[in-house]
């Protein structure tokens, strides 16, 4: 299974890692240097969550924090919400 949003299709994008070494001038020091390079992998945040397809059945899939917040796949609703009953007024 690839690690990638099964929404958007987000998945791990390289970069690099810097890494740097000194007292930035604003601060009182000479300035910063770059000391080194390397590369590395930018992971997505996937949950693994039960969603309601389409056609009415349930799924689990990975979907990245994105999606879930922007409201892009709907949840299963486990329990049906609180109801206060009614009474009746005399």
């Amino acid at each position: 299974m690839a690690r990638e949003c099964s929404v958007c299709g987000k998945s791990a994008q390289m970069g690099n890692s810097v890494a740097i070494r000194g007292k930035r001038k604003y601060l009182g020091g000479v300035g910063t240097k770059v000391t080194g390079i390397s590369r590395r992998q930018f992971k997505p945040n996937l949950q693994r969550v039960h969603v309601t397809t389409s056609n009415g059945t349930h799924k689990t899939v990975q979907v990245c924090t994105q999606c879930i917040r922007s409201g892009r796949i709907t949840k299963i609703v486990r329990n049906s919400p609180f109801h206060v009953p009614k009474t009746e007024a005399t």
